[in-house]
């Protein structure tokens, strides 16, 4: 699932974002909704942030939302060298973020099946920090493939 959703033209290898709200949006760029169906995921992104932060630590979060605007699960994934305040669980800043997108219908739950690969996937990239190293948009989704398949 992970492997169809990794797409470079929706990894961002520089994020301008300083803020949350500003990492959010930098995040749903690539993804080109129309304004107003932005803005209903975006609200609703914040609004699972409100609840608890998905800044899981190490450097990495993973916002996830579903909402009634989208027709398919959608991943983006960005990176800050610099970082953003997250909230994040260790109190870090956030340098990789998972940004995961679906309707509430999702049959083949692609969502949370995918949710949980992320999750996996985190846990190695915690380990090193290559993934700051990498500047080609290809060469990352092949590095994070790469590690998907490890075991």
């Amino acid at each position: 699932m992970l492997e169809k959703l990794l797409r470079e033209d929706r990894v961002i290898l520089d994020m301008q974002a300083t803020t949350k709200e500003e990492a959010l949006r930098e995040l749903l760029k690539p993804l080109q909704f129309d304004p107003s169906k932005e803005d209903i995921i975006l609200d609703a992104l914040l609004k699972r942030e409100s609840i608890g932060s998905t800044g899981i630590g190490k450097g990495i979060a993973i916002p996830h939302t579903r909402s009634l605007v989208l027709d398919q699960v959608y991943l983006v994934v960005g990176r800050s060298k610099k970082g953003v305040d997250f909230d994040a669980l260790d109190k870090k800043p956030v340098y990789l973020f998972f940004l995961l997108l679906a309707p509430p219908q999702d049959p083949g739950t692609v969502y949370l099946i995918t949710l949980g690969k992320i999750a996996h996937l985190s846990r190695k990239l915690a380990r090193t920090r290559e993934y700051l190293e990498i500047d080609d948009p290809k060469a990352f989704v092949d590095y994070l493939l790469k590690l998907l398949k490890e075991e």
